[in-house]
């Protein structure tokens, strides 16, 4: 099992405990019992958590996330009740912290798919089918699906891998009600998405959200439509065939993989350190997606 190459210790605010400490997000309780969400600039790739940072990263993260909560608030509501830093954190909370209502969370990753690639198209070159739902002949990697599918997976802990599981699992979880309404609510939310993305020259592949209940009120929480939680293709480069080329941590993926480094994603000895330009590449993808979604150039 994989996991933190380096653990980082948590950061000590007065009025806030320290609640969890994620792949990228670190996660608090402030006295008034709402949660507190820093994201912060650390990546995982290959259920390893590297250790090296990609600069403003967990920034532009949260930016993104604010953007299209705004944009969603008409499907479903979210969680984020401020953007105010607590008095006493550091200086470097600023932009990456959100206020959120304490839910009641859904075990499950709701995972829309509109194209066919990552472990969707290794699936389907198994069975011809993705978390059980049967697809065409003759799809490969890159593919437009015929329709966007609802392919939920288990939530896995930090070093743990996602299992993809079938919507009567869902259903079987946390009920038939609740299984449709997290389905109808994904694929609404990932059709809203996709319109937005493609007016702008890109193409939504994938994505997943997380979802909890406040009372009986289904609310979308945590990330919502970032490059680590969605795969984002440049429209103008998409063809169908081969990996195309996106706007998330790939490139970390691609260099941790090349025979440069000699680590072996399958072996027991945590990644290297990476290199300079590959983290201003990596950066500069971040960067590229926030602001060809948003319109907006980054400060």
């Amino acid at each position: 099992m994989a996991g933190f190459v380096e653990k980082p210790e948590p950061v000590e605010v007065p009025g806030l405990r320290h609640l969890h400490t994620g792949k990228v997000r670190d996660l608090y309780r402030n006295e008034a019992g709402d949660l507190v969400m820093v994201a912060t600039d650390r990546i995982s790739v290959y259920d390893w958590v590297l250790p090296t940072r990609i600069p403003d990263k967990g920034r532009i993260l949260t930016q993104m996330s604010l953007w299209w909560f705004d944009r969603l608030t008409d499907i479903v509501p979210n969680h984020v009740i401020s953007t105010d830093v607590p008095e006493g954190a550091p200086g470097d909370w600023e932009g990456r912290t959100l206020v959120c209502t304490q839910l009641e969370m859904v075990p499950v990753e709701c995972v829309a798919r509109g194209f066919l690639t990552g472990s969707g198209l290794a699936e389907y070159r198994e069975t011809r089918t993705v978390c059980g739902l049967a697809l065409p002949e003759g799809l490969v990697d890159g593919s437009e699906l015929p329709a966007p599918i609802f392919t939920p997976a288990t939530k896995a802990d930090v070093g743990d891998h996602d299992e993809n599981v079938s919507y009567e699992e869902v259903a079987r979880q946390v009920g038939a009600e609740t299984a449709a309404q997290l389905r109808r609510t994904t694929l609404d939310i990932y059709a809203r998405a996709r319109d937005v993305a493609r007016d702008r020259g890109i193409i939504l592949a994938d994505t997943k959200f997380e979802f909890g209940f406040d009372g009986d009120r289904l609310v979308l929480a945590d990330e919502v439509l970032t490059s680590d939680s969605s795969r984002y293709w440049p429209a103008e480069e998409w063809e169908p065939g081969h990996a195309q080329p996106s706007y998330d941590k790939q490139y970390v993926r691609d260099w941790l993989t090349s025979d440069s480094t000699g680590w072996d994603r399958n072996g027991e000895q945590p990644p290297p350190e990476l290199p300079e330009e590959v983290v201003e590449a990596t950066r500069a993808k971040y960067l590229e997606a926030y602001e060809r979604l948003t319109g907006t150039s980054w400060n």
